[in-house]
């Protein structure tokens, strides 16, 4: 018996086909996703305009699963919030809600643990499980809004996971969170990270999604990139730029390069003008951010050395600025409290 697809997952278009197949009109789906994505409803039988007959059809034809809070924990310094969430299968991912002047930003995780190896992310050691359903990365936004009371004015796609080794179910959340009928979230309020997968890169590109690509580089030479995302075995970095160009000529979006800085390993002058270099015209933004410490590495930086880098680059004429440091006294990096909780 094959597994019933939870409605949560499906787009309007997908949505419309189904509703169609059960024998109702096309415009009973736009009254279900509206009270999916609208009105938040947790089960069918709130669907209080939509008929017993149709309620008891989607019943037996989709599920209707919750993702679980299981942790919670908040930081003293600044109000961010890190949940621990539990899915069906018992597997745990990460959430993190975070306070800026325009409004909250909610960190998601797309996959249940990472592949990608990157040396110096605790998301990886712990292993990788099986990547997110749509619904699945919905329900953090949804859980976290209704668990915390606060409202959600952006969504960054850097959690536990690379989105793009996710892509079919990234892309279809995506779809149903900028969708009017739902919670119509404009996708310039939306930002996706990834470690590099270049091909992947070309297949967003013709989406024109209009979201924010940030890419994480850390290094700009291929041997030490090499060593510390596996990733550019595959892809080095004159591939990953020319993508990036291609990115930013199809969609007008500029582009946001991750840089977590280590000391003595891609601090130097040298690092700074070749990174400068390899952004040269390009409309970018490079974000330094002070590596997060980890039991099982010795890597390490501060804010101090970090602003020192930026400062290299901005004299150097980069758009650089230092990540700001949220969540510090709950450890709020992603893939520790998954990786304790499960140990």
């Amino acid at each position: 018996m094959s597994r019933l697809t939870d409605i949560l997952s499906l787009t309007l278009p997908q949505l419309r086909e189904s509703v169609e197949k059960l024998g109702e009109k096309p415009f009973r789906a736009v009254q279900i996703f509206k009270w999916l994505h609208e009105k938040r409803a947790v089960s069918f039988d709130e669907m209080s305009d939509v008929s017993l007959s149709l309620r008891k059809k989607l019943s037996e034809n989709f599920t209707f699963e919750h993702i679980k809070p299981v942790r919670l924990l908040e930081s003293k310094n600044d109000g961010t919030v890190k949940l621990l969430y539990e899915l069906s299968d018992g597997n745990h991912i990460e959430t993190v809600l975070m306070s800026y002047e325009h409004g909250d930003s909610l960190c998601v995780s797309t996959q249940a643990g990472c592949k990608m190896g990157c040396r110096f992310c605790a998301s990886t050691i712990a292993g990788f499980k099986r990547s997110l359903e749509p619904n699945e990365i919905l329900g953090q936004l949804y859980e976290t809004e209704r668990v915390t009371g606060r409202h959600v004015s952006s969504v960054v796609l850097m959690g536990i996971g690379e989105p793009l080794d996710n892509f079919d179910n990234v892309v279809s959340f995506l779809r149903i969170l900028s969708a009017p009928e739902g919670t119509n979230m404009s996708l310039r309020h939306v930002s996706l990270s990834t470690c590099g997968l270049v091909d992947r890169i070309y297949d967003l590109s013709e989406l024109d999604l209009g979201l924010t690509l940030s890419i994480s580089l850390h290094s700009p030479y291929d041997e030490k990139r090499s060593e510390l995302m596996p990733i550019n075995k595959k892809y080095c970095i004159s591939e990953l730029m020319a993508a990036c160009r291609d990115y930013f000529a199809k969609t007008g979006r500029r582009i946001s390069f991750e840089y977590a800085l280590i000391e003595g390993e891609n601090d130097s002058p040298e690092d700074a003008k070749a990174l400068c270099g390899l952004v040269a015209g390009m409309p970018s933004h490079i974000n330094i951010i002070p590596v997060n410490k980890i039991k099982e590495r010795s890597y390490r930086s501060d804010r101090a050395s970090a602003m020192r880098f930026c400062n290299m680059l901005c004299e150097l004429g980069a758009n650089a600025t230092v990540r700001r440091t949220l969540g510090a006294d709950i450890d709020a990096a992603c893939g520790q409290l998954r990786r304790e909780y499960e140990n």
